[in-house]
């Protein structure tokens, strides 16, 4: 076992050498809109699993994930010979490229967010243009104004002789 301390560093150093090379050295146009999100580290420093997520070449556009995830699988070997110069360790871990379901996700919860927002504001709009059916208060007794006072027990009054 390794420490976690120095599994993180590696896994972030690891993270950092792979997206560079992606940016930078590995001309691939499968890979142009390929951005590395996380990088984790088995205990034994001998996998790392590289999280990623492609972008659209505009707003408009839908990610093309298979076709980053082929350019990924054929660029792995010239990144892991990356990654194991850049290191320095004496095994170079093994990469596996995963894409990251975080924006997804996050795009998911922001659309049930905004059903929810227009959920309660109908509610809110349909509450406030709404009248109480029937009293009030129907479990009030109403108060008779002219109830004379000495019926009523008073913590003085209630005592015991003894």
């Amino acid at each position: 076992m390794v420490d976690p301390a120095r599994a993180r560093k590696l896994a972030k150093r690891i993270g950092t050498i792979v997206a560079t090379a992606i940016d930078h050295e590995i001309k691939d146009p499968r890979l142009q809109f390929v951005t590395i999100t996380d990088t984790k580290v088995t205990a034994d420093l001998h996998d790392a699993t590289v999280y990623y997520t492609v972008m659209g070449a505009d707003l408009d556009t839908e990610p093309d994930m298979a076709t980053a995830a082929v350019g990924l699988e054929k660029a792995k070997g010239v990144l892991r010979s990356k990654v194991g110069a850049g290191t320095g360790v004496r095994f170079t871990p093994t990469l596996t490229f995963v894409a990251d379901t975080v924006p997804d996700t996050a795009r998911h919860m922001e659309e049930l967010l905004a059903r929810a927002r227009a959920a309660d504001e109908k509610v809110a709009r349909i509450a406030a243009d709404a009248t109480p059916a029937g009293d009030p208060d129907p479990y009030r007794e109403p108060r008779a104004e002219d109830a004379d006072d000495s019926d009523v027990d008073t913590p003085s009054s209630s005592r015991r002789a003894d």
